[in-house]
């Protein structure tokens, strides 16, 4: 057993935060996630078709994985691309946007992919989600509720 004690994080006051440029984010976040929802339905429809090939060549087994193929092609686009150099999605880069975390750094995928899902979480019932954007509204960073809870913020490019 080592002695290195685990270090987690320095908090960081909200003072000493870097600058970000959250202007007018919610309303392009609105555009950014139209694009990516066009975006995952074509990826989508892609795993689909594959899964069905491979399950004439593997006598169907592949067709067991068609239930969760939806979520992972969700969650692995988002941990890609918002976890990639440009820390955003193709939606996110027509709109003008990228993901941060709250100290200015670059997110990491498992971050990405946790955001994503609790979005779509929150959009699947109308009362969460409600909840979800009326943080967006109430706070000046602009930050949605599954922002807050993953330690992100979605700013200007």
């Amino acid at each position: 057993m080592s002695d290195r004690s685990y270090e987690r994080p320095a908090i960081t006051p909200i003072e000493q935060r870097p600058l970000q440029n959250v202007s007018g984010v919610l309303g392009s976040r609105l555009f950014a996630w139209i694009g990516d929802i066009i975006v995952l339905f074509i990826l989508g429809w892609m795993v689909f078709l594959a899964l069905i090939f491979l399950g004439i060549v593997t006598f169907g087994a592949t067709w067991l994985l068609l239930p969760i193929a939806t979520v992972a092609t969700a969650l692995g686009y988002a941990a890609l691309t918002i976890g990639g150099p440009r820390q955003s999605t193709w939606g996110m880069r027509m709109a003008g946007l990228k993901v941060e975390t709250v100290n200015g750094g670059r997110p990491d995928g498992l971050a990405s992919a946790v955001h994503a899902l609790l979005f779509y979480v929150a959009a699947g019932t109308v009362a969460l989600w409600f909840l979800d954007i009326l943080c967006g509204f109430v706070r000046t960073d602009r930050r949605l509720g599954h922002d807050i809870l993953t330690g992100l913020v979605v700013v200007r490019n």
